[in-house]
């Protein structure tokens, strides 16, 4: 059954958070007490949340000095919310006339007034001007990308997959810091979904606050333990009696979460499936390197057109067998065409080899390797301009195997990309024929005579000299009914340029 058709809800988004986060700013500071920290806290952390699931599709820099603005003021509420939560347990785990928790709450309220100090100071020097306008402007960038869509899928598999090492790590270790780190990323992996995956953190909000909790609750234990160790007037025995209270505490804790995470009942699975696999996973990776192009290809239209025209002609040559790559090189393909022009971005002077550059610098989608993703990056380059050599330094790290097969593909992206070398669209589609040993290539809406053609008979020269046969460019013939329909796209071009 498909998800519900999202609601509007105006309690969410970039927008919303950025200012939640300056109102609670006022609140904190009048007191900085418990509930307004812990406000302010959250409402920075959605914030930046938010911004480490857009950095991985959204190279604007601003996502970054968003994120280092609120560091600074984060990481002191932090210090001071963790001694608050630790004044809270020594309160709920002992009597009023305990002498350990008199002694600890003295220490934890002497550093509590140091940390508020602190806090003042922090909040004083905090941006808020600036805040303002940066997030402005990254809630109108954030508005591109669809709640729900396959992109935001695609990260929280990659939070989900994260935190299952770290959920494997943790059982096999039973360290302190295994069972902090899996804290980490099944937080991290809920903020993603809470974020960005409304429909399903409906479903899944209970459980994974339950757990967040138990494993936070877990490491707010080892810390009061540790806190104890510190203070030398505490008695042995009143040591060891705190010391067994906190490990029953903590037991409860990871029973909890073992409870819902292991064995048959466990939640791994339940979350996993409703995330792309297969081809669904396939089309998520392809949508997630699109939509980063999309934030720096300057015309996006014609690379779209450009990747159509590319699969068109390497659907057509496999069939005939004048391309004999395998089908891996289908989906390289697709890719570099979707990244060819995202070099563009800082002028067109020497944007092939920008491209290459920034493809080569990005993370693999699930599903790609690294060495896939830089055979992407070699057909972009060679997508225009100097003929490719498998001696260029582009090619370094792939095999002479590899090397030899990306040289057709990249001949196909080349003639593809000189079809529309005008960015108007008016060939609007290209089909093979082979005949008496050749490659006939046609095109739909190309003039036998024209700058285009010109263009063509130079750019075919890669694709057939690595194909070992000629290749020809020619124009379709154009039923009357298709003549017609050409007819009036090509009004609607000329009308819209």
């Amino acid at each position: 059954m498909p998800p519900a058709p999202p609601t509007h809800d105006n309690k969410a988004g970039l927008a919303y958070w950025a200012q939640r986060a300056l109102e609670e700013c006022d609140k904190a500071s009048q007191e900085f007490a418990p509930d307004p920290v812990h406000d302010l806290r959250v409402a920075i952390r959605r914030c930046r949340s938010m911004a480490d699931g857009f950095l991985s599709v959204d190279p604007e820099s601003a996502w970054k000095e968003m994120k280092r603005l609120g560091k600074t003021l984060f990481s002191s509420l932090g210090d001071l919310r963790d001694v608050q939560v630790m004044s809270e347990w020594v309160t709920r785990l002992s009597e009023p006339d305990d002498s350990v928790r008199r002694v600890l709450l003295e220490t934890l309220g002497q550093k509590e007034g140091q940390l508020k100090a602190a806090a003042q100071e922090t909040l004083r020097n905090f941006d808020r001007k600036r805040w303002t306008a940066l997030n402005a402007r990254l809630a109108r960038r954030a508005s591109r990308v669809p709640l729900e869509g396959l992109v935001f899928q695609h990260l929280a598999l990659e939070r989900w997959m994260e935190a299952h090492e770290l959920h494997r790590q943790a059982l096999r270790n039973r360290t302190q810091v295994g069972y902090h780190q899996l804290r980490i990323g099944i937080k991290r992996f809920r903020y993603m979904c809470e974020n960005f995956l409304p429909q399903r953190h409906q479903k899944w909000a209970k459980d994974l606050r339950e757990l967040q909790d138990a494993l936070g609750e877990v490491h707010d234990f080892d810390v009061l333990k540790a806190t104890i160790k510190a203070q030398p007037g505490i008695e042995a025995e009143d040591r060891e009696r705190w010391n067994k209270r906190i490990a029953g505490e903590r037991q409860q804790r990871l029973d909890l979460y073992r409870q819902k995470m292991l064995g048959k009942s466990s939640l791994w699975p339940v979350w996993r499936a409703e995330l792309p696999s297969g081809s669904s996973l396939e089309q998520a990776a392809m949508e997630k390197l699109r939509t980063w192009a999309s934030f720096l290809d300057p015309d996006v239209n014609h690379s779209a057109h450009v990747t159509r025209l590319a699969l068109q002609l390497y659907d057509g040559l496999s069939k005939n067998g004048t391309v004999t790559a395998g089908a891996e090189y289908r989906r390289i393909l697709e890719a570099a065409a979707i990244l060819h022009e995202v070099g563009r971005s800082r002028g067109p002077e020497g944007h092939r080899k920008r491209a290459y550059s920034m493809i080569r610098r990005l993370k693999p989608p699930l599903g790609w390797s690294a060495e896939e993703l830089q055979c992407a990056a070699v057909i972009a380059r060679y997508h225009g301009g100097m003929l490719p050599q498998t001696s260029n330094s582009a090619f370094v790290g792939l095999t002479p195997k590899r090397r030899r097969a990306l040289l057709p593909i990249a001949g196909i992206l080349r003639l593809a990309d000189a079809f529309d070398f005008f960015h108007d669209r008016k060939i609007d589609q290209v089909s093979v024929e082979q005949r008496d040993g050749m490659v006939i290539v046609y095109g739909r809406g190309l003039q036998g005579i024209s700058p285009v053609a010109e263009r063509l008979a130079r750019a075919r020269y890669l694709l057939e000299t690595t194909c070992g046969c000629p290749i020809m460019i020619r124009p379709q013939a154009l039923k009357p009914a298709t003549a017609s329909h050409a007819a009036g796209h090509a009004r609607e071009v000329a009308a819209g340029s």
